[in-house]
């Protein structure tokens, strides 16, 4: 098997890579997170780059892409630590192109695909924690359309998004809904995260909403997936950079007269991080390419990725901060940043005890990864 990246591939990543080096340096970081860790003209230059339609069909406006293309945008948009939720994006358009009436998508995608329109899914509830068929939200008929009651926390942007895709019960059935923020009845209250990114939290109150799926839980798990595969590759992106910065500020610190990369117990530790990048690195290859498989397969694959992500985040980001002592904490450090970055990766869309569980509960006669 070839699992080399295509021409195509490498000038994306490149594209990307250059893009991040020149407009989203350290102090343009700085800014959109004083500013409140959003920038709508970031994303609007991400879209420039054709980045928000790498999931939409070139039918309706966008790239015609795949998973493998969205990870090699986002493993370096990890890398510079981006705020703007452009795995948002893929999650959103590939759940609508996937499982959208043709009003819905002629609607959207092309706002998607344009930059036009930020729409991100809004499916975490307080008493869910990290289950997909936990709901409380309530759908119900209203004219032509449909009107949503519902408390959705933690979604990303989510008082700067133009619209939300949200799940909620139709007749004890799990749906999905595509809901305005300047509807009636929508309200947000927005606030930073730790990893200085944005999020808000969503209430609906009798909003009007636009039906997207009755499959909803076939939908949601689906999205999750997507969502699970796009936080390893950002991950990835992410860990690449600490071990580079760790490295080079052990090539530099010196004690006892030399620079402390040549101590042997440390050389070791950093050996150690090597290791888990690139286990992390094949997993998340390896969640990618699992994306068009049968629901059992994907969801099974992707929580053995985001074990072995979760794994790696927290080990990575720990002993980056050890080798750079004191330092590796400060806010004035770029190192301290990938840190929290990386500490909140490891949380979303399930941790990795979550996960762990998750495998554990699928696991059949055999547990090898290609069984």
């Amino acid at each position: 098997m070839d699992f080399d990246f295509s021409d195509d591939q490498l000038a994306l990543r490149d594209a990307v890579a250059k893009w991040v080096d020149k407009s989203y340096d350290v102090e343009r970081r700085k800014q959109i997170v004083t500013a409140g860790g959003f920038d709508r003209g970031t994303y609007n230059a991400l879209a420039e780059l054709g980045l928000t339609g790498i999931y939409v069909s070139e039918d309706h406006g966008g790239l015609g892409m795949g998973p493998v293309e969205a990870m090699v945008v986002l493993e370096e948009l990890g890398r510079g630590i981006v705020c703007e939720p452009l795995a948002q994006a893929f999650v959103t358009s590939a759940v609508i192109q996937a499982y959208g009436s043709d009003d819905i998508k002629s609607t959207w995608l092309p706002k998607i695909a344009s930059g036009e329109a930020l729409v991100v899914l809004a499916q975490q509830e307080r008493k869910a924690r990290y289950r997909l068929d936990v709901c409380e939200a309530k759908a119900v008929k209203a004219g032509a359309g449909y009107a949503l009651t519902a408390l959705k926390n933690i979604v990303p942007a989510g008082d700067q998004a133009d619209a939300f895709v949200v799940p909620a019960l139709l007749d004890g059935q799990l749906a999905l809904f595509m809901v305005e923020r300047t509807a009636k009845g929508v309200a947000t209250r927005g606030y930073p995260t730790q990893d200085e990114a944005r999020a808000a939290d969503l209430k609906l109150d009798g909003a009007p909403a636009q039906l997207i799926t009755t499959e909803g839980l076939t939908a949601l798990t689906h999205a999750a997936d997507i969502g699970i595969a796009c936080a390893c590759a950002l991950g990835v992106g992410a860990m690449d950079q600490t071990l580079k910065l760790t490295t080079e500020y052990m090539n530099q610190r010196k004690q006892f007269g030399v620079v402390i990369a040549s101590f042997q117990a440390l050389r070791h530790r950093v050996a150690d991080m090597k290791m888990q990048l690139e286990l992390a690195r094949s997993m998340s290859y390896y969640a990618t390419l699992k994306l068009g498989a049968p629901e059992a397969e994907r969801r099974l694959a992707l929580s053995r990725a985001k074990v072995q992500l979760g794994q790696a985040l927290r080990f990575i980001g720990q002993q980056s901060v050890q080798l750079h002592g004191g330092i590796g904490v400060t806010d004035e450090y770029i190192g301290s940043h990938y840190f929290k970055y990386l500490t909140q990766l490891e949380l979303c869309w399930g941790d990795t005890l979550h996960h762990l569980g998750q495998v554990s509960e699928r696991m059949q006669d055999t547990a090898g990864v290609f069984a």
